[in-house]
């Protein structure tokens, strides 16, 4: 199968702040790219953002995405691009995933994301999907998996993917969508479970945890950017990728690796949380057409990664 080459000069990048989102541009501007990083009016996050002459940060709500173009003509920016790459949504953790009007806002502006793309003359539209799409899976997680999402998120993504596939189609802009599992790196965060744990044992204390025996599949937030900007150039429109390292390892492997990267003498509080009713025990991505159709392969060790992403909360502590 002929291999897709898309040309991509000019990008915008919704939700440009997190792990994946500041990954994502530096790996953008490392391509050549300029840079058009969408953000909340008055962020605290983006000063986070690579320091760039090619990276523009232009201020624009996820929820008036349609007023992007105005935003950027009156920022002295060409209303033009490439590729679009909507990263942004709200409510993605805790109690908020079930915040059903909110997650139904979610899939509004990712349509109206799409829309923009297009009026924007972009040739692809890469979205950001989960894997709580698909629910719990005992298998590996493919394009193909069924997807029974057991939370409002998950049920938001899902159907955010697949409209905006739609109206992606009827405004002749190709599509393609990452279904991203587990992404720890610089810039997440802090109530995920890999920024907890390092807070914490940074602190001296030992930090409550479940038994970890679930097994998973952890990706370094700068692997992620590339996988999603290969997407761009080469993804097939219509596609749906799976996004992880491919492997799954014990939790408490992971975490035992993070604990001594920092302090091998430090107690972990494993067991010490029950599993929820709905924990997930297998997460695994299955890489093989996201490899084949882009080249993808992570890069970075697990062991790696967590000590980048300990230096860098080390800094925030410093600046706190």
């Amino acid at each position: 199968m002929e291999k897709i080459e898309r040309q991509i000069q000019t990008v915008i990048v919704t939700g440009p702040t997190g792990a994946v989102g500041t990954a994502l541009c530096s790996r953008l501007l490392q391509a050549g790219c300029t840079v058009v990083a969408v953000c909340r009016p008055g962020s605290p996050r983006a000063v986070a953002l690579p320091k760039d002459a090619n990276l523009y940060v232009v201020a624009c709500d996820a929820a008036n995405l349609a007023d992007l173009p105005q935003c950027m003509a009156a920022a002295g920016l060409p209303v033009q691009a490439d590729a679009f790459f909507h990263l942004a949504w709200a409510h993605t953790i805790g109690a908020g995933r079930n915040d059903m009007p909110a997650q139904i806002e979610n899939i509004r502006y990712t349509i109206d994301a799409v829309r923009t793309a297009a009026a924007m003359g972009c040739r692809v539209f890469v979205g950001t999907g989960s894997q709580a799409e698909y629910g719990r899976v005992d298998g590996v997680l493919r394009a193909d998996t069924p997807t029974n999402p057991e939370n409002g998120y998950g049920m938001a993504k899902l159907c955010a993917g697949q409209m905006s596939r739609t109206e992606a189609a009827a405004l002749g802009m190709d599509h393609v969508w990452a279904r991203i599992l587990s992404v720890y790196g610089p810039h997440d965060g802090p109530n995920t479970m890999i920024s907890a744990t390092i807070q914490k044992l940074l602190a001296g204390q030992c930090p409550d945890l479940t038994a970890g025996e679930q097994k998973w599949d952890y990706l370094y937030s700068a692997d992620a950017a590339d996988a999603l900007y290969r997407m761009a150039c080469h993804g097939r429109s219509g596609a749906v990728y799976p996004v992880g390292s491919g492997t799954a390892r014990p939790l408490r492997e992971y975490i035992e690796t993070l604990r001594d990267a920092i302090d091998l003498a430090l107690p972990l509080g494993l067991g010490k949380i029950p599993y929820g009713p709905q924990q997930v025990m297998f997460l695994q991505a299955d890489i093989t057409q996201l490899a084949a159709d882009t080249g993808f392969a992570p890069r970075t060790a697990f062991a790696d990664g967590i000590r980048a992403t300990i230096a860098w909360a080390k800094t925030q502590k410093q600046t706190n």
